[in-house]
């Protein structure tokens, strides 16, 4: 979050501010994806609620434990790239950091057992898809394996973890979580992936000082630069492929029609200076993303997959 506001007081906007509530709209939008593919979710007021707290379980919950624990870990890099940051910044201190990644770990696996108890499921799907997730946050930013520090390896664990994970625990809710779904949402955060990577252009000077392998610093900018919108667009395309092999036709073009906005903001904003517009970028193309995805899912809700 460029130009987050410094010098705030309040202990509660703080931990906010290190939730990055900015995030959590892709998880709360892919629970409605995974909704929308189980194809028996109905517009009840029981079911409505249940949407809401499964969203509650993966934006604010899960996703802000995600971010403060990256936070965390991230701290002597966040104090040469970015230094206003709450923890580098000396806003608050470390043990009411780690009282905040408790709080929102378990908060989130209690919900995610709730949600199965209301779906019946006699294996506990949200809370493995919880605690898996959660997993893979820690894995993620935590020594020794921190897998943020390989550019492929950790760009797809985060892309994963923001479209499979919350679209597998909306479906799961909704619908018969199967092999298909798995595998076609594994595929579509490939996407996902080239997001994570624009993500990585605003700390390039810092994963070079610490020797973190990100993909702008192993490829140079430019090259990292086209190798984030390839992903996002080859993907997204391969996912449209797919709908016309189930005759899903319309909503095949319907994605595909998404797609072109997307590669015209590439052409304007991103590839022309990655490191001044990526954020601008991210602004723009990214509801386009988001949309294609419930495209998806409505043509697989719709074709019983």
């Amino acid at each position: 979050m460029k130009g987050a506001e410094a010098g705030e007081t309040s202990i509660w906007k703080i931990r906010l501010q290190l939730m990055k509530p900015i995030t959590w709209i892709p998880l709360i939008w892919g629970v409605v994806c995974g909704a929308a593919s189980g194809g028996r979710f109905s517009w009840s007021l029981e079911n409505v609620l249940i949407s809401a707290a499964c969203m509650l379980m993966s934006g604010p919950m899960l996703t802000g434990y995600t971010q403060t624990i990256n936070d965390f870990y991230d701290r002597d890099l966040d104090a040469i790239n970015e230094p206003y940051r709450p923890i580098p910044s000396g806003a608050i201190s470390l043990p009411q950091v780690k009282v905040q990644i408790w709080a929102l770990l378990l908060g989130g696996i209690g919900i995610a057992y709730a949600l199965d108890q209301w779906a019946g499921h006699t294996f506990p799907t949200l809370t493995a898809l919880a605690a898996g997730g959660s997993l893979v946050s820690y894995i993620y930013s935590a020594p020794p394996l921190k897998l943020k520090q390989n550019g492929w390896l950790g760009n797809y664990a985060l892309g994963a973890s923001y479209i499979a994970l919350p679209w597998w625990a909306g479906h799961a809710l909704f619908g018969d979580l199967n092999p298909t779904i798995v595998v076609l949402t594994l595929f579509y955060s490939f996407a996902g992936l080239g997001i994570a990577i624009v993500n990585d252009f605003k700390s390039v000077e810092g994963d070079r000082q610490l020797g973190l392998k990100s993909l702008p610093v192993m490829f140079g900018v430019t090259t990292a630069a086209w190798i984030c919108v390839l992903m996002i667009d080859v993907f997204q395309t391969g996912v449209a492929a797919y709908l016309v092999s189930i005759h899903q036709n319309l909503y095949a073009v319907i994605l595909l029609l998404l797609v072109i906005p997307q590669i015209t903001f590439q052409d304007m904003y991103f590839l022309r200076d990655p490191l001044k517009n990526d954020v601008k970028y991210q602004a723009s193309a990214q509801p386009f993303l988001v949309l294609g995805m419930l495209v998806a899912a409505l043509a697989l809700g719709h074709a019983g997959v």
